[in-house]
């Protein structure tokens, strides 16, 4: 199965940002393949198969998506079925989380904050749908970065990276006038505990702190315990390490990384800590953990019988 990377996708340079129009049909279909970037998906016009991981979701035009970086997608048409597609592509250091700070609009993010995360069982049945002025807008602001792109004129990635905060904003204010239906209360906690999830789930391997976690999401140390607490049973500590254990893992089953390499990936300087913390948590220490995994996971590999192989 083919991995793609920025560079494949024609990414400009360094900058970290690359946007595609596509039209399919079932002779050039994109099958199932996975990505190291973040894919923003929007439907131009027609209707198709949406495979995900290992599920189908129908999709026409007007659907919004995102992909995180290691899903695994593709699509498929029947013989009379075509569509149109754009696909946006970046990293995530395309726009610095210092910069959503600074204007103060980190809380307006929900769209690439919670989309992406929801579960997968129902990720696209709640599809994003956009329609009219919503639909209108949204093309514009991807035309205009496909245009400051193409051209590559002086300041085109300041452009880019304005666009995309306004794609950004515009995209959450739909969602959360989506979701107004649901009792306020209920809607505001929910949301506020898929953002802090879903940031912890993308700066994982940085330093995270309490306090920094207070400042950003405009919470007191006690309330964001308490959320914490009673939305998922543990305290936000916790939660990191579910998900850098989970993310340690899968690097040692996958991945000929040393030890060292594999703590600092998932964010610990100290690999003796790591080890320590690894063992207490899963049962065994990373080196046994890889003895056990990498040989499984390679076979699995060299068996999957399905998805497109890069020639």
């Amino acid at each position: 199965m083919e991995i793609k990377t920025l560079e494949i996708c024609q990414m400009s340079g360094q900058f970290p940002f690359s946007i595609q129009r596509q039209i399919h049909n079932q002779g050039d279909m994109p099958l199932l393949h996975g990505h190291c970037f973040t894919e923003l998906v929007y439907v131009v016009e027609g209707e198709g198969i949406h495979r995900f991981q290992d599920m189908e979701y129908e999709i026409r035009a007007g659907d919004i998506f995102v992909i995180n970086p290691g899903e695994v997608h593709g699509y498929y048409l029947q013989p009379d079925q075509q569509i149109e597609i754009i696909n946006c592509l970046f990293l995530p250091e395309l726009i610095h989380e210092a910069l959503f700070h600074e204007l103060q609009i980190s809380h307006s993010m929900d769209f690439f904050y919670v989309q992406p995360f929801i579960s997968e069982g129902v990720r696209f049945n709640h599809c994003l749908n956009l329609h009219g002025k919503d639909a209108d807008k949204v093309l514009y602001l991807l035309n205009g970065m496909q245009h400051e792109l193409d051209g590559g004129r002086p300041g085109y990635e300041v452009c880019i990276r304005l666009q995309m905060i306004e794609l950004m904003i515009h995209l959450s204010r739909i969602l959360g006038d989506r979701q107004s239906g649901r009792t306020e209360h209920s809607n505001t906690q929910d949301l506020l505990i898929r953002r802090i999830v879903s940031y912890l789930k993308r700066y994982y391997n940085q330093k995270i702190s309490i306090a920094m976690l207070c400042k950003l999401f405009h919470l007191s140390e006690r309330q964001l315990n308490r959320q914490f607490n009673r939305y998922l049973a543990c305290s936000v500590i916790d939660y990191v390490q579910q998900i850098r254990m989970e993310k340690a893992k899968q690097l040692l089953a996958e991945t000929d990384e040393i030890i060292p390499s594999v703590a600092n990936s998932v964010g610990y300087e100290d690999a003796a800590f790591f080890s320590t913390l690894f063992t207490r948590k899963i049962g065994c220490s990373p080196g046994k953990y890889r003895e056990l995994n990498y040989r499984v996971w390679n076979e699995q590999k060299k068996s999957v019988p399905y998805g497109y192989t890069a020639p």
